[in-house]
């Protein structure tokens, strides 16, 4: 594996390996080394599913559990029974959900194959990248020689768990659609062991947040202001190359990219660099409105559009269509006459499309 790739996967993981080589083993896939001869990713794999069970679990019973206050009995409780819990855990560990962090890292394009994986193209089967997600732990796992930090921010970087903990905006997740939508590429992530204040004696080409005035919400969701000494870990994030990079701080690794990914957001908002719903239709017009429509239903942002016809006649007697276009769940509809049915509606798609359009 070249040099610059596995530069990248330490960078999206958030872990510098001692041992590249194990870095690497966690890419080759069983089909190559029976044809090459060496060491494959299964037994990695192996070893990466159960560090990856044990800091779900952990990470559940932090999260939501604690030790009674209680004077006569201090014990453990968790504001979630066995069984729920026992399903969040399996959401967040299920196949699918691995394989989609995968691509979200661009990681699946790194797999090393023999030729009957290659001919298949297996690098996009879910099994496949989630066998590469656990591997990936697996060699941490061995390198780090079971640092259970290490680990720890490993699993909570890939993992990314706050999209179903957490209710507030996933800046991770909206700055990772945003590059794959602007450029069809993933952002670029490098973290060190740094701290707030000597950052800024490090000369820095980029936007770098500024933590003083800010507060901080903790787990009783009560707020305070941000205690800058406690934010020891940085991350470096790369979007655009029309755009500096920025540069972000937190209390660990994860916290650090959820915090620079929330500044770099901010930034885009505030240039109007945000991608609309006018993004998707380049040129939106009444010949074209109906289709139009469509694609933007296809896409998710409302369901696809009735339209209902009525026939009525002018006094010479010539028929005139009336067109009414429907939204389901929204109150808005749009209506148009015309002498020709497939008008009436184009003209009353039109109409929608420039509400939707305005409005969504």
């Amino acid at each position: 594996m070249e040099k610059n790739n596995l530069r990248f996967i330490q960078d999206q993981i958030g872990y510098e390996f001692d041992n590249l080589n194990l870095l690497e083993q966690a890419f080759v896939r069983k089909s190559y080394s029976t044809e090459n001869g060496g060491q494959n990713n299964e037994i990695l794999e192996f070893i990466g599913d159960k560090v990856l069970d044990f800091f779900v679990v952990k990470m559940l019973s932090t999260r939501f559990g604690h030790m009674t206050e209680n004077a006569e009995w201090n014990e453990y409780e968790n504001e979630y029974s066995e069984g729920e819990l026992t399903g969040i855990k399996k959401n967040l560990v299920q196949k699918n959900n691995l394989a989609y962090r995968i691509r979200m890292l661009d990681l699946e394009q790194f797999l090393i194959m023999g030729k009957s994986d290659i001919n298949q193209n297996v690098q996009e089967q879910d099994s496949v990248q989630e066998d590469l997600f656990e591997a990936i732990l697996g060699a941490i796992a061995i390198d780090s020689k079971w640092d259970m930090k290490s680990l720890e921010d490993a699993v909570d970087i890939m993992l990314n768990p706050d999209e179903v903990f957490e209710d507030n905006e996933n800046y991770v997740e909206l700055i990772q659609e945003w590059t794959l939508e602007d450029h069809g590429d993933v952002p670029l992530f490098h973290y060190e062991e740094r701290s707030y204040s000597s950052s800024f004696y490090i000369p820095f080409d980029g936007y770098v947040q500024k933590l003083s005035g800010l507060y901080e919400r903790n787990s009783h969701q009560t707020t305070s202001f941000i205690n800058a000494s406690e934010y020891k870990y940085c991350c470096y994030l790369k979007i655009s190359d029309e755009i500096k990079p920025f540069l972000g701080f937190g209390k660990s690794k994860n916290h650090a990219r959820k915090n620079v990914c929330e500044f770099a957001y901010n930034y885009l908002e505030r240039n109007d660099l945000l991608f609309s719903i006018r993004d998707e239709i380049d040129n939106p017009c009444k010949e074209q409105a109906i289709g139009q429509l469509e694609i933007l239903a296809r896409r998710g942002y409302f369901e696809i559009p009735d339209y209902d016809f009525s026939q009525e006649y002018d006094q010479s007697g010539n028929p005139i269509w009336h067109s009414v276009c429907r939204i389901e769940g929204e109150k808005k509809t749009y209506s148009a006459k015309s002498s020709s049915k497939k008008e009436a509606k184009k003209s009353a798609a039109y109409k929608m499309l420039n509400y939707v359009l305005d409005n969504y």
